[in-house]
């Protein structure tokens, strides 16, 4: 291996710096070397190999918390987690750059078209249930509770511009302006929830401040006593102490639930509609071939239970669990929902669907 010097430069303040030039050699000396990745995501130096993940926001800190597992307990294996959003991760995917998409939402039938394309068979997981929890700035108080048809008003495309002020909302709420946050538009919770509420993905007005980093609307939603937003129920409850969590009240179920919160058990249970909804990865079925992606894929099944609770989101159970391995371990390709945000159906429904056909 060729080794050369790297040359420090000195800033006025007297701190050395790399300069840019040394680093652009070694960059180019390294590759010479052959000491990166190859095509199929497995790392070539020094005998470790990589699995590869991006995509959802939402479903990071999952697989965060089960990579750092993993990597504990096995040598030898490096698992990178990204964030690109839904969208951006199923992209990366379908181009075949990643072994495993994180989503918070299922596969859309464009998404299956482009991996349809590029012969990339995938094996769809469900690894937990999330609920999309509506949050406004703790000094709101008259926001006690909301309505699916007022959170349609609020957020149908044609409200844009249009509807400002909280009293437009409900009259008895102050005269004041409103200020918006959503996920962004790349992120699967953007399009889950507009499914939800406006019957369509995607479908919304556009003057919201919006990002994929949840982080970044926790703190606006925090800071700013005219805000609510959507965001998952996991970071609401990372930060319950500086936000607000309004009960939403499915008006389109003739069940007499009334206003809903969010909780693991009604998230889990389907009583929070329709804003609960699971949340997945999808691992290539070619990638899944690669002994270190086969063993993370168990090791995630077999954990998941016990560390999605850690991060604030909602186990599946055994038994859903071990259809979702049995799943895998037949290499069952596809997705259960044919390629369509099913709002309201729970994912033992549709694996038992599956099983009896």
């Amino acid at each position: 291996m060729l080794l050369l010097p790297i040359r420090l430069v000195s800033l006025p303040q007297g701190k050395p710096v790399v300069s840019l030039a040394s680093v652009v050699a070694l960059v180019f000396a390294l590759a010479a070397c052959g000491g990166g990745a190859n095509s199929s995501g497995a790392s070539s130096s020094g005998g470790t190999t990589l699995v590869t993940l991006d995509g959802s926001s939402t479903v990071f800190p999952i697989s965060e918390a089960v990579a750092e597992e993993f990597q504990k307990a096995t040598a030898g294996v490096n698992v990178t987690v990204g964030i690109s959003g839904t969208g951006g991760g199923f992209q990366k995917f379908c181009r075949g750059e990643i072994d495993i998409a994180d989503a918070s939402r299922p596969i859309s039938a464009s998404e299956v078209a482009a991996c349809g394309k590029t012969g990339i068979e995938f094996i769809e997981m469900p690894v937990a249930y999330d609920g999309i929890a509506i949050t406004v700035n703790p000094k709101a108080a008259w926001a006690d509770k909301i309505t699916v048809a007022e959170l349609k008003t609020l957020w149908a495309p044609e409200a844009q511009g249009k509807v400002t002020k909280w009293n437009q909302i409900r009259a008895s709420w102050p005269d004041r302006e409103i200020h918006l946050f959503g996920a962004g538009v790349d992120s699967g919770t953007y399009d889950y929830f507009t499914e939800a509420i406006n019957g369509k993905a995607k479908a919304s007005r556009g003057d919201f401040t919006s990002s994929e980093d949840d982080n970044v609307l926790v703190q606006g939603i925090s800071n700013d006593e005219l805000a609510i937003g959507f965001l998952p129920f996991a970071y609401y409850e990372e930060n319950a102490a500086r936000l607000k969590l309004v009960p939403v009240d499915d008006d389109k179920a003739d069940n007499g639930a009334g206003a809903v919160l969010p909780s693991p058990e009604t998230i889990k249970i389907g009583s929070y509609q329709p804003l609960s909804r699971p949340v997945f990865i999808y691992v290539s079925k070619k990638a899944a071939d690669r002994p270190e992606v086969q063993q993370f894929v168990e090791f995630y099944m077999k954990n998941a239970e016990t560390l999605v609770r850690e991060v604030n989101y909602v186990g599946l159970g055994p038994e859903i669990y071990g259809m979702v391995s049995d799943r895998f371990a037949k290499r069952h390709t596809g997705s259960v929902f044919s390629g369509q945000n099913t709002v309201g159906v729970t994912i033992d429904q549709l694996l038992n669907k599956e099983r009896a056909q």
